[in-house]
């Protein structure tokens, strides 16, 4: 079925042979080519069917498909023997450069016989002989044939090496490659980096490279001790080859880079990605290189005793680890024992080997800033959530039944962490077939057992916020201990069920902060009421219902902001205290204490919080319970920050953190520890120390299984990796989250992903991945326009998609995206993103297109202008320079860029009246200023060729400046006056 409509022009064929260049590799493109030729063929003309096969050719090349590249390059050949003419200089070069595509392709397939590939390279020598061309492609590709086969390679490297490079060489990127690869070959690591270095900087690059190199390099730099350089060129270079079938050799190095540096888990999450390539790479070198790298990631993971894992594979079954590596290697054997028989050597059996036989070259290297271990990637066991890695040795649980459930009840009503463990080693033995319970009127019956379980159980869904699942738990075991004959423990659980309850988000309310606060009142009446009526309440009862109706009035604050629910909150508080002080309740003593502060808090008296907080921790160090602390550190913590005392936060935090190491992981909140730990770190100016905060706060909640925290922890770790410059490590980290089931599936929060995908087209860009990044953009785009509650949001996405689209010169869909993001700003203003927007568009069409595209550069900027007044008349601020001052200077550069220099200059003059001089202390419009100067002074000076008065401008400005202290932005104005006088 034809993907597009068939050409009925030369034109037509030629505009579709320019879009189809545009796809990526692969069937799409390859398929869109293979129906150019045929309409080509229609027309009289051969010219256009030599552009359609060329296309053609490349397809096959660069989406793995050997086999039929060979036959198409023979019909241009034919073309080119039958009518040269027909073959102007710029066909006529491409022509013979594919006669080492032919060369490649040949060597890939092992039926190919060897013979045949010395014919055609003895072809090649020939037609460039007899074309007056230079002979070191010819050698270089004899030389590279030599090395595939595994003969000696001295000779033929030095025939190639020492020749002087001709316009059909290969590219200095691919040679610097090969020249390294016969280093390596060597043993000399050290020789063949130094030779690789251009190529690894990025200062020389093709279709293929750095990528190829970097994949052959990663090993290398390990074994040289450059193991954070090889981190750095793993993530760039394997995001340039992932799910490429042309590249899936340079995949399987990188699952084999994995493999050798204890990122197992990473290796299969990468070969999960790339699945596509078992049945996409038409290629059998390729493939071999492909399955070898497989291998050694999955002989790894075996040997690590995993063999049962699941893996991604070959498709139409499901794969464990140990299967999928025995298939493989009986595939990649049969690979290179055929290429091995073609050559007539053990080469590639060899090579395979020696790659296989690899140690590993370092235990643990962390190349993300989400590592992750074997059992991360293991499937989930639904009868439980994976538990977090022990902070401590776990206390211990009495073997004997009636000892534990007894120990189990008398350490939960103090409030003890370790009764978590007696719980859950209780759940494990209750729902056991052969259980049977204690006859023993000090343990109960078994109804109030089945009780105590189902109250564990809430207490730990509503730490989750899972209110509702909280709430019938509690309700179901209220009605258990009525059963039991126990109404204080009914009346405990029945009041935690109304506490829960009001929690639930109110469905479909028109305010849900009234709904909310008018559920935590009711909440607390009713918790009075039940307090009231229930008979022979022991103390610890007592005091938790006094902690439940003082956290309700402590929660409506919170919701309100209220002062007049201050009051009451205190005043619970106060009856909490002094009955807990009474019968010695210490858990509840300290609970009051730290609801008075936070209620200081809340109400804005920050230094009275951290007065009434400081006595709590001292208590607390004095008299316990020492379980409390952690947690009370951390609200100190929160307060200094408060405060903006981040240096005294940080210590808080950072021994609140200690302590908690102290406890079961399940008893304190490090993830709020480290995230407000994060905080403090930005503060104090160090944000690599942050970042370790924010990723082990969203580990921590992915343990927990608080995934929508971990991913919005994720998020904020991402913007800040980008931050820093990273822009590797925040794709490398975003690329993993997208991948996780629940994204893919459509299960996490939609606005969420939104932003993670938002992160990541930011940092593509960046990373100066146009083309990815655009793409990106544009689907946010199209999603976003559906979020009617947000349209600000969109206007956002919109605009930066209008940007990206005018880099990549689409000034058509440019255009489009701007007027959705002017539209969605007429619902939710966003005066300055979208100025910023327009006024850059209008910049870069008018640099791009010159007089040609200075009319829509200038409606660009027209409505740059209306945005600005639309802003002076709302009042608004913008946060970073004038818009009414930056749309002049925009007006100046832009006519600049089309010729029009006399509008351009009084732009320029219009910018510095609207600025003004600046002051001393106004080093932001010190730089502005200056800029605007010196462009006003180079369209005076050098474009309308009048350098006296540009020159009275710049010197006056330099003059300016050095007397309000603003040296540094004289050096433009004052390298331009020196260019105007050296021209004079």
């Amino acid at each position: 079925m034809p993907t597009a409509p068939h050409p009925q022009s030369t034109d037509e064929l030629y505009q579709a042979l320019k879009e189809n260049d545009r796809r990526p590799y692969g069937r799409t493109r390859t398929v869109t080519a293979e129906e150019l030729v045929d309409a080509a063929e229609q027309f009289a003309d051969p010219v256009p069917l030599v552009h359609a096969l060329l296309e053609l050719q490349e397809a096959y090349t660069y989406g793995s498909e050997p086999r039929k590249s060979p036959v198409v390059f023979a019909r241009l050949l034919t073309l080119f023997d039958e009518q040269p003419d027909v073959f102007d200089e710029r066909l006529r070069h491409m022509l013979f450069w594919r006669f080492k595509w032919v060369a490649h392709a040949l060597r890939q397939l092992p039926e190919i016989p060897l013979a045949s590939l010395r014919q055609w390279l003895t072809e090649m020598r020939d037609r460039y002989e007899k074309a007056d061309l230079g002979l070191q492609p010819y050698y270089g590709q004899a030389y590279v044939l030599a090395a595939h086969v595994g003969e000696d390679t001295t000779l033929a490297y030095e025939l190639w090496a020492s020749r002087t490079r001709t316009r059909l060489s290969d590219c200095e990127a691919c040679e610097i490659c090969e020249r390294a690869l016969y280093h390596l070959a060597a043993g000399d690591d050290e020789r063949a980096l130094s030779t690789w270095e251009p190529v690894l900087a990025g200062k020389e690059s093709c279709q293929e490279e750095p990528a190829r190199s970097v994949s052959h390099a990663l090993l290398p730099l390990l074994r040289t001790g450059r193991a954070d350089r090889a981190r750095e060129l793993h993530l760039a270079g394997y995001r340039s080859c992932r799910r490429n079938p042309s590249m899936s050799q340079e995949v399987g190095r990188h699952l084999e880079f994995c493999a050798l540096t204890g990122n197992e888990a990473r290796g299969l999450e990468l070969l999960a990605e790339n699945r596509s390539l078992f049945d996409e790479v038409d290629s059998p070198l390729d493939l071999l290189g492909f399955l070898t790298g497989v291998e050694v990631l999955l002989q790894r993971v075996e040997f690590l005793g995993r063999g049962e894992l699941p893996v991604a594979g070959y498709a139409g079954r499901t794969w464990t680890v140990a299967g999928l590596r025995a298939e493989v290697r009986g595939r990649a054997d049969d690979l290179a024992a055929r290429f091995d028989a073609r050559n007539g050597t053990t080469a590639h059996t060899d090579r395979r080997r020696a790659r296989l036989d690899r140690a590993p070259l370092l235990d643990a290297l962390e190349l993300t800033l989400r590592p992750r271990s074997l059992d991360d990637v293991a499937p989930a066991v639904p009868v439980a959530p994976a538990a977090a890695p022990a902070a401590r040795t776990a206390a211990a649980v009495p073997e004997s039944l009636p000892e534990l459930i007894a120990r189990a009840r008398a350490l939960d009503e103090q409030g003890h962490p370790d009764a978590q463990a007696c719980w859950a080693r209780l759940r494990t033995l209750v729902v056991t077939r052969d259980y049977t319970h204690p006859d023993d009127p000090a343990v109960g019956p078994l109804v109030q057992l089945r009780a105590d379980l189902l109250a564990d159980e809430a207490g730990r869904a509503g730490e989750k916020d899972e209110f509702a699942v909280a709430a019938d738990l509690y309700e179901e075991a209220a009605g258990l201990y009525e059963d039991a004959a126990l109404p204080g423990h009914a009346a405990l659980a029945r009041a935690s069920a109304l506490l829960a309850s009001a929690e639930i988000p109110a469905q479909g309310a028109a305010d849900a902060t009234e709904a909310k606060t008018a559920a935590l009142t009711a909440a607390h009446a009713s918790i009075v009421r039940l307090q009231e009526k229930t008979p022979g309440l022991v103390p610890y009862q007592e005091a938790r219902l006094l902690r439940l109706r003082a956290t309700a009035l402590g929660m409506r604050l919170q919701t309100t902001g209220s002062e007049e629910h201050v009051a009451p909150v205190f005043a619970e508080a106060d009856l909490l205290h002094a009955f807990a002080t009474r019968h010695d309740v210490a858990g509840q003593i300290s609970g009051a204490l730290l609801l008075r502060a936070s209620t200081y808090a809340l109400s804005g008296d920050l230094p009275t919080a951290v007065t009434e907080i400081d006595a709590v921790v001292d208590r607390l160090k004095a008299h316990g319970p020492a379980w409390h602390l952690p947690r009370t550190l951390g609200l100190r913590g929160r307060l200094h920050l408060g405060l903006r005392d981040a240096q005294t936060a940080y210590g808080d935090l950072t021994e609140g953190l200690r302590l908690a190491a102290d406890w079961p992981a399940d008893a304190v909140d490090t993830s709020r520890l480290h995230g407000d730990l994060a905080e403090a770190c930005m503060h104090l100016g160090r944000p690599d120390e942050a970042l370790r905060h924010l990723t082990r706060s969203a580990e921590v909640d992915l343990r927990r299984g608080s995934r929508t925290d971990a991913f919005c922890s994720y998020s904020n770790a991402a913007q800040l990796t980008l931050d820093l410059g990273r822009v590797e490590d925040c794709i490398a980290l975003l690329d993993s989250l997208l991948a996780e089931p629940d994204v893919a599936a459509g299960e996490l929060d939609d606005r969420i992903v939104a932003q993670l995908r938002l992160t990541r087209a930011r940092a593509l860009h960046a990373g100066q991945d146009l083309k990815a990044a655009t793409a990106e953009f544009v689907a946010l785009a199209a999603e976003s326009a559906g979020w009617d509650d947000d349209p600000g949001s969109h206007a956002m996405i919109a605009a930066e998609t209008a940007v990206l689209l005018g880099e990549s010169g689409e000034f058509g869909r440019a255009r489009e995206a701007a007027d959705q993001a002017i539209a969605a700003h007429a619902r939710a203003p966003r005066y300055e993103q979208l100025s910023n927007c327009l006024r850059e568009l209008a910049r870069l069409q008018a640099q791009q297109q010159g007089a040609d595209g200075l009319a829509d550069a200038r409606a660009f900027l027209a409505d740059a202008g209306r945005i600005a007044d639309e802003a002076r008349a709302a009042e608004y601020e913008p946060h970073d320079r004038s818009l009414e001052s930056a749309l002049a200077y925009e007006h100046g550069r832009v006519n600049a860029y089309a010729g029009e220099y006399e509008d351009a200059l009084a732009a320029l003059e219009k910018a510095l009246a609207l600025l003004g001089e600046p002051g001393p202390e106004e080093d932001d419009r010190a730089g502005e200023w200056a800029e605007c100067v010196r462009l006003a002074g180079a369209v005076e000076g050098i474009y309308l060729e009048r350098p006296d008065p540009a020159l009275t401008r710049l010197d006056a400005a330099v003059s300016r400046l050095t007397a309000s202290g603003h040296t540094e932005e004289t050096e433009s104005l004052i390298a331009l006056a020196a260019r105007l006088r050296d021209e004079e």
